[in-house]
Parts: structure tokens; sequence; C-alpha cells
């Protein structure tokens, strides 16, 4: 039977993605978003007169491909760099191409592990846009059979090769497998990049398998906020409608079932069908409430950690960074070791000595994003605490730990910033709503995966309220910019209608 009528409540990916398959399956949708602009946390932002950057994410990397095909995003006026090259910087950089190849004395032994760990994340990519299995009845088995099949002949001694590394850590890997410590520390940085985590902590390779299925980098023309441009286009092109300025309270629930949504403004807005793009513990606790819920499900849903540890750098440089081929993503993790002490502090509100960073230069690739002559440096820092005892001191020493490292690097690139913005996690929260400043709307490890995500009795996108449907970074496969969370939710929708 067709839906009726829907209500999106976030304009993020996933809520945006979400939103346009439901109407494209024929339902009536309205999609709420509290802040004035569209995106979450893919939106581009001016921080100094003259220069634009992505404010949160900076990259698109696992943009689901269904969606962007189904929503014509580059119709819309969506258009990316070729995929990026990483450059790790030393007295003899080291470029690592999209396609994995190395310059270096180590390239035979990253080519061969790199191809080993692409082939175990070519298999394991079809779980991404598929409803994690319960693996509770036949059904469930029946759905993932043929996926399973897929991981059988990959025969036996890979098969037996993917489960050891499932359950090891990616620093043993790296160490055992490669020579040069800034290939290692890459491999630690890209396996740990907005987890909580260290590359010595166990299922960190597994991490590093899902970033693979992800597929390649690029850089957005326009920043992040041109591709939730292009995806709210394409939703109102599809009949959604679009309500910016507009916040959720509360969920109205009648007879045990979510039925509509009481805004800021005092009205109700009713639908046979409500999805929810926001933090999962957010959705059950504070919109839905603990008196619609199981006692247990409210146990669950406030046990669930936000261990946010990244932080965002936005700098607006006079001339060249000095950094090399500013066309390339930049990782400044020298080894195993440095990505290891720079998360150790932070379990204890504490700041590295040396945090690691991923450097990128949007305005190498749009140069509308900065004055001519200057350029705009997008850096994710790692690891940053979330709640230190005195948050502005924290800051203030986490700059400045952020600062040598960049120093070392490229001398003189701080004499030559005109404008700096540092955001912690607490201030990611602020700015984006992200509880405890976790992109992944809650920590994404191992016992946060697939049909534990965000937690059993929550997966599989049906929340444990009828008429109430989960569809955030919260929610199977997790966070990045993709939609891929949004569109497997509305797949669900449609199938239970």
């Amino acid at each position: 039977m067709p839906m009726r009528s829907a209500l999106v409540i976030g304009g993020g990916a996933n809520g945006l993605a979400c939103a346009f398959r439901l109407a494209k399956g024929g339902a009536r949708v309205t999609l709420i978003e509290a802040a004035d602009e569209i995106g979450g946390g893919a939106r581009t932002m001016e921080f100094a007169p003259g220069f634009r950057t992505s404010g949160l994410a900076h990259l698109v990397h696992g943009l689901d491909a269904r969606a962007a095909k189904e929503m014509g995003l580059e119709d819309h006026g969506f258009t990316a760099s070729a995929p990026l090259s990483t450059t790790l910087p030393g007295d003899t950089p080291i470029t690592v191409s999209p396609r994995g190849e190395v310059t270096g004395t180590d390239s035979a032994a990253w080519d061969a592990l790199h191809a080993r760990l692409s082939r175990h994340a070519g298999r394991l990519a079809p779980f991404r846009t598929m409803r994690p299995p319960r693996l509770k009845g036949r059904q469930d088995w029946r759905k993932l059979a043929p996926t399973a099949f897929g991981l059988s002949r990959a025969g036996r001694e890979d098969l037996r090769d993917l489960m050891r590394l499932a359950l090891t850590n990616i620093a043993d890997v790296a160490e055992d497998e490669l020579t040069d410590p800034r290939l290692q520390g890459l491999l630690a940085f890209d396996a740990t990049l907005g987890a909580w985590a260290g590359p010595r902590s166990p299922g960190t390779l597994l991490l590093y398998l899902n970033r693979l299925a992800m597929g390649d980098v690029r850089l957005p023309a326009g920043g992040m906020g041109a591709l939730a441009t292009a995806m709210a286009r394409a939703t109102e092109a599809a009949g959604v409608t679009i309500r910016t300025g507009t916040r959720a309270e509360r969920l109205i629930v009648e007879e045990g079932r979510a039925v509509g949504a009481l805004l800021s403004s005092g009205e109700e807005v009713r639908a046979a069908t409500i999805v929810s793009a926001l933090c999962p513990q957010a959705t059950l606790l504070q919109l839905a409430g603990a008196p619609a819920l199981d006692t247990g499900i409210v146990r669950r849903a406030r046990n669930m950690p936000f261990r946010g540890a990244a932080a965002k750098i936005h700098l607006a440089i006079e001339g060249d960074p000095g950094l090399g081929d500013l066309t390339h993503r930049i990782v400044l993790a020298p080894s195993v070791d440095h990505v290891e002490r720079a998360f150790n502090p932070v379990k204890y509100g504490e700041v590295p000595a040396e945090p690691v960073l991923e450097i990128t230069c949007p305005s190498a690739h749009d140069p509308s994003l900065a004055p001519e002559g200057r350029h705009v440096l997008s850096i994710i820092a790692q690891f940053a605490p979330h709640a230190p005892k005195d948050p502005a001191a924290a800051a203030s020493a986490f700059k400045e730990a952020v600062w040598r490292v960049l120093e070392a690097a490229a001398p003189g690139l701080r004499s030559r910033t005109l404008h700096e913005e540092l955001l912690m996690p607490s201030d990611i929260e602020a700015r984006y709503g992200l509880k405890g400043g976790s992109w992944h709307h809650g920590d994404f490890a191992v016992e946060r995966m697939l049909f534990l995500r965000p937690f059993e009795e929550a997966a599989g996108y049906a929340a444990p309220l009828p008429g109430l449907w989960l569809a955030s970074a919260g929610s199977h496969p997790g966070g990045g910019v993709t939609g891929t969370a949004g569109w497997n939710a509305a797949e669900q929708v449609l199938r239970a209608a």
C-alpha cells in the first residue's frame, strides 16, 4: 500500500536522502531543519572576510552511489575534484595515489598490503547498503545469504585472513607489513580518524576496512555546503516541502505510536510515518521521551557513548602555505607511535603534545573560496579532549600543540596566517548539535556496528516505538556525509508501508 505522508526531522545528508527516496516512493514528505540553513555538518561558512570553507566535514567520502545517481546531483550543480592523492611530508615526501600506488622504497610492500586490504574491503562493502541483519529468524538469514555467499567465494585462506584481521588492531598489521614509519602512520591515522581509539586499540583494522569500502576522497567545489544545496534542490524537485528554522520540540505519541511532532512554535505537524535523522539518543529520550519507551530502551539509550576526539581548524593564509602540492590531502602522522601518543592523553581529558593532522586546501581546487593570492587550509586534528577540566586552557594548549606540528612541516606558516579558527569537540557540539562532538552520533567502534548500531533493539532503522524510524549516522553504517543511513532507512520504511 502506498505511503500517505512522512515527516523527516533533520536536514543533513541523511535526512535529505531519506526525504527524497520517500517522495520518490509515493509519500507526501515534509522535512524540518532546526537551523536556518540546510546541511547539518555539510555547510560552507565564511570564517574570515573573503575566506570560506567547509565548516565541519571537508571531504566527499563514501557518498551513496544510489543517492547521487537518483538525485541527479550533478544536474543540480554539484561538482567535486578528481580523487585526491595523499602526501606524507618529510625530507623525501611520499605520495599515495588514489589507486593506492606509492612513491618510495616501501612501495612493493605497500602495494601488496593495499591490494590485500582492498580485496577484503570490497567484500564488506555490500553490507553498507543493506539493513543490518539481526539474525533472529530465517528471513534475516535469507537476506544475509547473498552477501555471505560472496564472502564464501573468497576462498578458505582469504576468509581466514579476513576473520583474523577483523579481530586485530591496525598497528600490528602496519608494523608487520611495512617498514616506512610514515606509511605505518598513515594507516594508523586513517583507521582512527573520527573514532575514540588509538591504533593499538582492538578492532581498528576493521575500522580501516570500512574506510576503504567507502572509496575515494574528493574535495567539493564550493565546499560541503554545495553538496547539501544540490541535495536540497533535488529533494524539493521530488516534491518534498523543506522548512528550515523549524525545530521539533517533542514527538506526538498517541496510543503507543508516533503520529507527529510538536514544533517550537507550538504548531503540530502530523504524518503517518516519522523519520528522525537526529542522534538516536536525542530522538528517543528528548523527542519521544522516556514515558513512551520501555525502561530497558531508556537505559540503553542513556548509556550510549559519545566521545568525539577530533578538532576542526580553519586558517586564512597569505601566499603559499609551503606544504607541497596543495591539491593533495596532506597527513601529518609520522608513525604509529605518534598517533598512539596523540590519543593517550585524551583518555584523561588532557592535550597531546603532538596532535596528528589531516590538511586540505580547498582554495587550490576552487579559487573562489579565498581572495586572489591567498589560501584556505581546512584541518582535522586528533586527538582533542571533549570535556577537559579547564576548557579555555585546553583549547589554548591544543592550538599551540597544533602550531608546533604545522611549523615543523611548514616553517613560517604561522607568520603568514591572517586568521585562524579552532573548534574543539565541545565547540562542534555547540555549533552543530553533535553530542560529545561525535561525528557519528555515537561512538563508531566494532561493538557499535551493523546490528549493534546504535544498540540492538534500535538497529535496522525501525525505532522501538511504532511509527518512528531512525536515519542518522547513529544508525548503520555510521558517519560521514554519505546519505547511506537515510537512504537505507527510507527503503525499509517503504517496504513496511
